[in-house]
C-alpha cells in the first residue's frame, strides 16, 4: 500500500487523488450489516406447520389411551379404550386412576417420570376444542405427561 506524500510540482501542490479505501470499507460493513439485519425484520405471519416426524412410543399397559373423534350430532365423542364417557365420567375416572397410581408409587409418588402416560388419538377432522378439552380434564385430574398418536408420512 502507498501512500503519497506530495504532488509532481513540488510541496506545497495540493493533492489531487481522493484515498477510497475508507468509503469502501464503511459501504461494506454497511451492507454486511443490512443483509444480517433485514431478514429479522421482516415479520411473516406465515402458518403451515404439522410436518410429522415420527418417534415410535414404547406404549405401556399403564398407559391411558383416549380417542376424540366429532361424533355425528357435531358433539365431541371420548373414549376410553373402547368405553365411550363423557366429560363428566372422564373427570372421574381419571382422577381415581391418578389416586390409585399415586397410592401404588407411595413415596415415589413425587416423580413424574413414574405415573402413566396419557395417549391421545385424535382424529384429523376433530374440532380443537374436543382435544383441548380432553388435555385440560387429564391435567385437572392431575396426569402432567399427555402425547399425540399419529400416523407418519408414507
Amino acid at each position: 500500500m502507498g501512500m503519497s506524500v506530495g504532488g509532481e510540482g513540488g510541496d506545497d501542490a495540493p493533492l489531487s487523488d481522493i484515498n477510497t479505501t475508507p468509503l469502501v470499507d464503511v459501504m461494506l460493513v454497511l451492507l454486511i450489516i443490512f443483509l444480517i439485519a433485514v431478514p429479522v425484520v421482516i415479520k411473516t405471519v406465515e402458518v403451515n406447520l404439522p410436518k410429522l416426524s415420527f418417534q415410535p412410543t414404547t406404549s405401556k399397559a399403564e398407559n391411558v389411551i383416549l380417542t376424540v373423534r366429532n361424533g355425528t350430532d357435531g358433539k365431541c365423542e371420548v373414549y376410553w379404550n373402547a368405553t365411550r364417557m363423557n366429560s363428566t365420567e372422564l373427570l372421574t375416572r381419571a382422577a381415581a386412576r391418578f389416586k390409585a397410581e399415586a397410592d401404588r408409587l407411595g413415596p415415589d409418588a413425587t416423580d413424574p417420570e413414574l405415573f402413566p402416560e396419557v395417549h391421545i388419538r385424535g382424529d384429523q377432522r376433530t374440532q380443537y376444542r374436543c382435544i383441548g378439552g380432553v388435555v385440560s380434564i387429564m391435567q385437572s385430574a392431575g396426569f402432567i405427561r399427555v402425547g399425540f398418536i399419529s400416523s407418519p408420512v408414507m
